[in-house]
């Protein structure tokens, strides 16, 4: 007595989980977030009784389907599962589970595959953002192995770039929400930027840390996450994103000098855990404000200040290469555009089962489905 979803688990950059198509899941909120708990196992921190990693970069669903814009060609929407408690949140995106969304659509007949490469343009629906995913496809087909590397996953596969647009203001509608390059939250500096993802950036220093330390280094420090949070819930009410305790926007991130030849130091918090390496639309936020003038990233980087440049992020796990493209100065700046280097790889399809209590309504259908070749 158990109903059958058709998904595909992939690796999108540093992060996995299932890929389903919109019309395989139910179309109710409320009922899609019950069956996305059930199918990843949550809440329970092991996720033992569903397809979940036990661990917020291995709790991600992506959700393709028809786009809603008519400069798209997909609709992808995020779901972050808690593995704490029975919360899916849909506010955040990630830029690491987008790099498979190209190749998934692809593969799903969704978008038609063109000799050599294929650029697909997906619709953020969590952010509005349009991005141009630019997959390896050679005779027509997804290529998943070649020679790219990206740091926090082992061996090699295909590149996937990914070019970001209209990230400006994603969830705020402005780049800087409160109006100001730098304030004061519980005596520390901070910097409340909206480029891809709203995040609240701060100095390393200012909380007592190298901006160096490991992510076990930084997680083992319960004290530092209970100042970070008082922060990041006073920058949300700031921000106009209201009480976000049950929330994971706005992220946070400490910066200090970089030490291995980048352009800055991050630690990425997602939020109530250290990054394993960096996420990519956190990447693309650090990248914004450390090229600003007057954040409180200024004079810690190595950067120009020229309209287009590459900002080398060290993170945990080695470094995200984020290619800025931007205009104007200080608070009137606009990102323009924003690529980067991923990669993916399909690990396996079929279908999850859930207890037909939580969802009965899925119907075997006719045409395509989340495994067509």
């Amino acid at each position: 007595m158990q109903t059958r979803i058709p998904c595909v688990f992939m690796r999108g950059g540093t992060s996995k989980g299932p890929y389903f198509l919109s019309r395989d899941l139910p179309a109710e909120a409320a009922v899609r977030n019950r069956v996305l708990l059930s199918a990843m196992g949550s809440p329970d921190l092991r996720q033992i009784d569903g397809i979940g990693g036990g661990d917020s970069l291995t709790s991600k669903v992506a959700v393709v389907g028809p786009p809603s814009r008519p400069d798209a060609e997909v609709d992808y929407l995020f779901a972050q599962v808690s593995t704490e408690r029975a919360l899916v949140d849909t506010e955040p995106t990630c830029g690491n589970i987008l790099s498979g969304v190209g190749a998934f659509a692809i593969e799903a007949g969704l978008v038609p595959a063109a000799e050599g490469k294929t650029r697909v343009m997906v619709h953020n629906v969590n952010t509005r953002a349009l991005i141009e995913v630019e997959v390896q496809t050679p005779q027509g087909h997804v290529e998943y192995e070649g020679d790219a590397a990206i740091d926090g996953v082992p061996g090699k596969a295909a590149p996937v770039l990914l070019n970001f647009m209209d990230i400006v203001g994603s969830k705020t509608g402005a780049l800087l929400p409160t109006g100001r390059l730098r304030e004061e939250i519980d005596g520390i500096e901070v910097t409340c930027i909206d480029v891809a993802m709203p995040t609240v950036i701060m100095r390393a220093r200012d909380l007592g840390k190298t901006g160096h330390e490991s992510k076990a280094e930084l997680d083992e420090d319960r004290a530092l996450f209970e100042r970070l949070e008082s922060i990041r819930r006073a920058a949300a009410l700031r921000m106009g994103l209201g009480e976000v305790s049950e929330k994971v926007v706005p992220k946070l991130a400490l910066l200090a000098e970089p030490t291995a030849g980048g352009s800055i130091a991050s630690r990425y918090f997602v939020p109530h855990k250290t990054h394993a390496a960096h996420a990519v639309s956190g990447a693309i936020c650090v990248a914004a404000c450390t090229v600003i003038e007057g954040t409180v990233a200024d004079g810690l980087g190595r950067v120009a200040r020229r309209p287009k440049q590459t900002i080398s992020i060290e993170h945990p796990s080695g470094t995200i290469d984020i290619v800025l493209e931007v205009r104007g100065r200080g608070a009137e700046t606009d990102v323009v555009r924003a690529g980067t280097l991923r990669t993916c790889r399909r690990l396996f399809e079929g279908n999850v089962l859930i207890p037909s209590a939580i969802w009965a309504g899925h119907r075997d259908r006719q045409g395509l489905s989340a495994t067509a070749p």
